[in-house]
């Protein structure tokens, strides 16, 4: 499942390089997050790294993009090209 940024952000600008895949991006009020390269962290890291740094606690996993640990992994290869 892909992650998402509610309006509790603060714009801190802590998460945005710590996403590996560069999912995060600044949004019109926001951050946001591109639910096509989020794996939340699959392949990279233990823990989605903007969840840790966040210090508002603002970034849940997102109910419309709904996605198993295995296509998260998928998902990790596709984009980083590896097998």
């Amino acid at each position: 499942m892909a992650l998402m940024i509610t309006d509790e952000c603060i714009n801190c600008d802590v998460c945005e390089p710590e996403c590996p895949n560069e999912a995060i991006y600044p949004g019109e009020e926001i951050y946001e997050i591109d639910p096509n390269k989020c794996t939340e962290c699959v392949g990279h890291y233990d823990t989605p790294q903007c969840v840790e740094v966040c210090p508002v606690d603002c970034i849940p996993k997102d109910p419309e993009h709904v996605e198993t640990e295995d296509v998260l992994m998928i998902k990790y290869k596709l984009l980083t090209g590896k097998e």
